[in-house]
């Protein structure tokens, strides 16, 4: 499987991970990231890429959802690294240790979609964004809009992988040699945008016939004792990475 076949939705399971709540795991990505950016060393790198592989084989991800990249995307941290290689050794360490820093950022994210449902981010991001009601700032709206846009991030993907493959499927024989007959990007582009725009509009009607978006981020779910326990591991990761850095 490749990167283009990663699938972004959640993979069922009945894990401790699958269990936490939708904000804990949203808080986790968050401290993770924030650590990575200010402290981008390789020890802490390092340490959340190991959490993240425990977190994947806790969660009993298969080996078939694991993005495999393909030989371009091996070929482009080659040519970078190679244009830094004029600049000294330490660009190109520089330059690795950023690329480590995107893939751990886009990994914990991924991870996130797939041990959590979809349904389950809109009221958790209202709940821990709720002390900027006090701002009278549109928290639930801004909930809502993150939500749709997750859920609808794997319908576009497939709404292209579709037109790739029905275009595949085309015969070639008899196939004018015109270039209106080809399906260029921007072509492909327009009809997937036209497809996007009618499953937003079916997508608003039936929001609103279930009762418009306030029932998206109604919810009871909370965090428990386990999500405690997450956190604390959490902050002993961090405490750890951080140490690591100063030491070494």
């Amino acid at each position: 499987m490749s990167m283009r076949t990663i699938p972004l939705r959640q993979v069922p399971g009945d894990s401790p991970i699958h269990r936490l709540w939708a904000g804990t795991k949203l808080i986790g990505v968050f401290v993770l990231g924030l650590m990575t950016v200010v402290l981008p060393t390789w020890p802490s790198l390092g340490l959340v890429a190991g959490v993240m592989l425990v977190t994947a084989i806790i969660a009993g991800i298969p080996v078939g959802a694991l993005p495999r990249p393909p030989w371009w995307f091996w070929g482009l941290i080659a040519v970078g690294a190679g244009v830094n290689a004029s600049f000294g050794l330490e660009a190109i360490i520089l330059f690795l240790r950023a690329t480590a820093l995107g893939l751990v950022l886009v990994a914990s994210s991924i991870l996130v979609i797939w041990t959590t449902p979809m349904a389950e981010v809109a009221p958790a991001l209202s709940r821990l964004m709720w002390p900027l009601r006090k701002l009278k700032m549109p928290v639930d709206e801004w909930a809502v809009c993150i939500a749709l846009c997750l859920r609808g991030l794997p319908l576009l993907i497939d709404e292209i992988r579709l037109l790739v493959a029905v275009h595949r499927l085309r015969p070639t024989s008899g196939r004018s040699d015109h270039p209106s007959a080809e399906m260029g990007i921007m072509d492909m582009v327009t009809a997937a945008m036209s497809s996007a725009l009618r499953r937003s509009s079916e997508m608003s009607e039936a929001i609103t016939a279930r009762g418009g978006t306030g029932r998206l981020t109604a919810t009871t779910a909370g965090p428990h004792r386990r999500d405690v326990i997450a956190l604390v591991l959490l902050a002993l990761v961090c405490a750890v990475a951080i140490t690591l850095s100063v030491v070494l």
